[in-house]
């Protein structure tokens, strides 16, 4: 299992991508100023560092530079609310693997670390998903239910994807939210539910359990 560390000074948007990496399957580690997030990243076994640029102490450029300088091999991916082509040259240029900039939509995040962790010789994840009849080519961005095409949104899309990668799962609508919305989104939208209509109207009735008062599951 890979070690996450998350280098991270807001508090929300640090237990929002734990909550989420946790859930992929990681462990995770949170640490909220620069200066301790040197050594921890270079002290202990870590595959991969999320890293805020704005950090109290020293800011993420210096993390990094702590970290190549002692050799560590471990990936990182740079976090900033800064969206200045400067930034995201200095980081990369400064060894980063990978610069997202928020907001930022989850599942495109752990898409990244998902991507840094495999490596140049690690083997993609399988591209397709399957649950009941609902079957969904992730790397063709194409569902069908037994046999037919569906037309799926770019929303609704991801939304069946994240319960598919979760078969058998109760997912709650935060968590929802968070995969598929993003940290910044409303915790009060009814907007899951909206889309999980939208999906069962396509997929047939029966595609998508309600698990009242919990959230959403997609039998296995």
């Amino acid at each position: 299992m890979s070690r996450i560390l998350i280098v991270e000074d807001e508090a929300r948007l640090a237990a929002f991508l734990e909550k989420g990496l946790r859930a992929a399957g990681f462990t995770t580690t949170i640490c909220d100023n620069g200066i301790e997030a040197a050594a921890i990243a270079t002290d202990e076994d870590f595959d991969l560092v999320v890293l805020d640029v704005g950090l109290p102490g020293q800011d993420g450029f210096a993390v990094l530079r702590s970290i190549r300088a002692r050799g560590e091999p471990l990936a990182v991916i740079m976090l900033t609310a800064r969206d200045d082509i400067s930034d995201t040259v200095a980081g990369l240029d400064g060894g980063a693997d990978d610069y997202v900039t928020k907001p930022f939509v989850f599942d495109e995040l752990l898409a990244r670390v998902r991507a840094r962790l495999r490596g140049p010789s690690g083997r993609p994840e399988s591209p397709a998903l399957v649950a009941g009849d609902v079957h969904l080519d992730v790397a063709a961005r194409r569902a069908t239910v037994a046999g037919r095409d569906i037309d799926l949104t770019a929303r609704e899309f991801r939304l069946l994807e994240t319960l598919m990668r979760h078969a058998g799962q109760v997912l709650s609508r935060e968590q929802l939210l968070s995969h598929v919305w993003g940290y910044a989104h409303d915790p009060g939208s009814n907007v899951v539910d909206v889309y999980v209509g939208y999906l069962r109207r396509k997929l047939g009735p029966d595609a998508i359990v309600t698990v009242r008062g919990v959230g959403y599951r997609m039998p296995p």
